[in-house]
Parts: structure tokens; sequence; C-alpha cells
């Protein structure tokens, strides 16, 4: 059970994040793709719809990941401080 149990929580330990918290962030970039997805394959056939909004959205996502990295390594050096 215990090797079950680190196939889930290994990573998002390694984030400072638990399961549930890395979840809820995973899917929300997840359910944020499939958006911005559907934005791009729409502007495909309208190019006057949705001119920037996939872009805009991956720009969002990608700000997002960056800072929580950055969250993720300053906790990271504290806790060695501590």
């Amino acid at each position: 059970m215990n090797k079950i149990k680190k196939l889930f929580t290994e990573h998002p330990h390694s984030i400072g994040e638990t399961y549930f918290e890395h979840l809820i962030c995973a899917a929300g970039y997840g359910l944020r793709m499939i958006v911005a997805g559907i934005a791009a394959i729409i502007h495909s056939v309208f190019p006057f719809l949705f001119e920037t909004t996939a872009s805009d959205l991956a720009k969002e996502i990608n700000g997002d990941v960056d800072s929580r990295k950055d969250e993720a390594v300053i906790q990271e050096q504290t806790e060695l401080l501590d």
C-alpha cells in the first residue's frame, strides 16, 4: 500500500503540495487548456472570433506555473533554513 500511496503523492510533495491541492490545480490547468483548444478551433473557422483567447490562456497558465515553481523553491529554501 505504501508504494501505491507514494505514486500519488511523491510529485505533489516535491512541489510543496498535497495530493488534493495538486489535483485541483492540475485539473484547473487542464480545463483551461480545453477551453483554449476549443477557442482555437472556433477561431480557425471564424478568424474574427477569439482572436487572442488561446494565446492569452496559454500565457496565463505559463505565468501561473512559473509563479508556483518560484513559490515551491522559496518554501523549500525556508524549510532548509528552519
